[in-house]
């Protein structure tokens, strides 16, 4: 098991955290996050075309750079620790993982090429709680789908409906409406999806349970690397602002509450580190490990960065609180993330499930 980052991924997460800096500083975060569009489109393509990485992960054979997990963790945290707007998760991680693991050729060679590039966004509609959601019927989709990340701007919409298949919607199929919701975190983009016969390409096994799951369990590993990036962000700059922040005569990191506070944080991003570098290890090394390193990972990372950010706010104090600092925009990436892909009361009974530990 390797749980250090080889230097070729300490290259890349370097390039992505010098290239977000440049290109996407919380400036420009907070202008898109107040903006009718739900990412900078310019960004997302120099992302695709100077570093590749849409395409990181995807096959060479589909236009791919063939990488691993690992690589894409690196990409995740970078952009989880600079909020960076972008549809890289639905992409290349949701929508990508869903076609790889559904086994068909067909569709891959249709779709993935365009997603590697970024010339096609895509995104999954992740089913809802109890398998209910969309119908299909005659090749065609009935239903909704909520809270799909990027839904109102992907070109291509991927669902699993409640008959077990895997179903392609093109952006401007007939029946097909796309409403924008007004969420808690302003820089990650959902939207509500109504399907009102229309047309569908199914892909993939008759029944595609398992691949579905598959897929979400490398999205929960991505995921819970965002959530570091984000852990990671909150810890540094508390430690920075304790240094500099003088209160009563006296720098606020030498006070003892701050102090032990600070120690905890630390003690949790260890941790927190630790198990993601795990999960990813297992999603490119041990495929037989991965459904319990992606429950764990949820299961803690949820918990963990929430109360991480949470700290991070209130130590902050007063300014802590207001619009003009970016404390809020962690606090609330870190609440709609502890329930993207399931809460982490969801993941922990997973997690027991598949450890066989259910009576």
């Amino acid at each position: 098991m390797r749980l250090i980052p080889t230097d070729d991924q300490r290259e890349l997460a370097a390039s992505v955290r010098s290239f977000l800096a440049g290109t996407a500083p919380m400036a420009r975060v907070r202008e898109i996050a107040e903006a009718p569009e739900p990412y900078d489109v310019r960004v997302w393509e120099r992302m695709s075309g100077e570093l590749g990485l849409p395409g990181l992960a995807i096959p060479e054979a589909y236009g791919g750079a063939g990488a691993g997990h690992g690589e894409v963790a690196m990409v995740m945290e970078e952009l989880g620790a600079a909020l960076t707007p972008s549809p890289f998760f639905a992409s290349a991680v949701l929508a990508a993982n869903v076609i790889l693991r559904s086994g068909d050729v067909e569709a891959a060679k249709d779709y993935l090429p365009g997603i590697a590039s970024g010339g096609t966004v895509a995104t999954f509609a992740v089913p809802e709680p109890g398998g209910r959601g969309v119908r299909a019927a005659d090749g065609a989709l009935h239903g909704t789908a909520s809270h799909v990340v990027n839904g109102a701007d992907a070109d291509l919409i991927l669902v699993a409906a409640e008959d077990g298949g895997l179903y392609a919607v093109e952006s401007d199929a007939e029946g097909l409406a796309r409403t924008p919701l007004e969420t808690l975190d302003l820089t990650r983009p959902q939207a509500r999806l109504e399907f009102a016969g229309t047309p569908a390409r199914r892909f993939g096994p008759a029944d595609a349970g398992e691949a579905v799951q598959g897929a979400l369990d490398l999205a929960a590993v991505a995921l819970a690397a965002e959530q570091l990036g984000g852990l990671r962000h909150c810890l540094d700059t508390i430690v920075e602002y304790a240094k500099l922040r003088v209160q009563f005569g006296r720098f606020v990191g030498s006070f003892q509450g701050v102090k032990h506070k600070l120690a905890d944080m630390h003690c949790t991003y260890e941790q927190a580190e630790s198990i993601v570098r795990y999960a990813a290890w297992a999603a490119d090394e041990s495929p037989s490990d991965l459904p319990v390193a992606a429950s764990l990972a949820q299961s803690y990372m949820g918990r963990a960065y929430f109360q991480v950010a949470k700290d991070h706010l209130l130590l902050h104090g007063g300014i802590g609180f207001t619009w003009e600092h970016d404390a809020h925009f962690y606090y609330k990436r870190a609440k709609s993330a502890q329930l993207l892909l399931g809460s982490p009361r969801h993941h922990r009974a997973a997690l027991a499930e598949r450890l066989d530990l259910l009576p």
